[in-house]
């Protein structure tokens, strides 16, 4: 299976999109799946459903941060690498997705934040949202950059 099925299977099975990610990717960086749950819970629905930055794209930088992100005040360099890496795959995001931005994505018109209760999942949310498709694409967009710039 690759990384974009695994995500994809935890959303489809109740976690949110950040999680959905992040948990695709934890094993391989030696964090806890309870953990890597824990951690990027509030990032599903843009962030708490505020609708902004997508939590797939969050998920994303999470991971990125696992790989790279050794970095400390004194090292300019590796957090230069790191936020090149970050915009260049917000690049890519946006170039096949339109956005990185949650309510962009979803096509909703609300502009500050969306009711904080979860939505139900069922088969009409499932077929209603792009959400499984966007965690497989950024687990798929995530593994594929980490393994050609051997990250991993």
């Amino acid at each position: 299976m690759s990384k974009g099925d695994i995500a994809k299977n935890y959303f489809e099975n109740g976690y949110n999109c950040s999680q959905a990610v992040v948990l695709a990717f934890c094993e391989d960086f030696g964090l806890e799946k309870e953990t890597a749950a824990m951690i990027a819970a509030p990032f599903g629905g843009g962030i708490g459903r505020l609708r902004e930055v997508c939590g797939t794209f969050s998920g994303i930088n999470m991971i990125l941060g696992l790989a790279e992100g050794k970095n400390t005040q004194e090292n300019r360099s590796k957090k230069t690498e790191l936020y090149k890496d970050v915009q260049a795959l917000a690049e890519k995001f946006k170039a096949d997705n339109g956005s990185i931005i949650c309510r962009d994505l979803l096509n909703l018109r609300i502009k500050i934040k969306d009711n904080p209760t979860p939505s139900e999942r069922t088969d009409e949310y499932y077929k209603a949202r792009p959400c499984s498709e966007l965690c497989r694409y950024a687990a798929d967009l995530l593994e594929q950059f980490l393994a050609e710039n051997k990250k991993v």
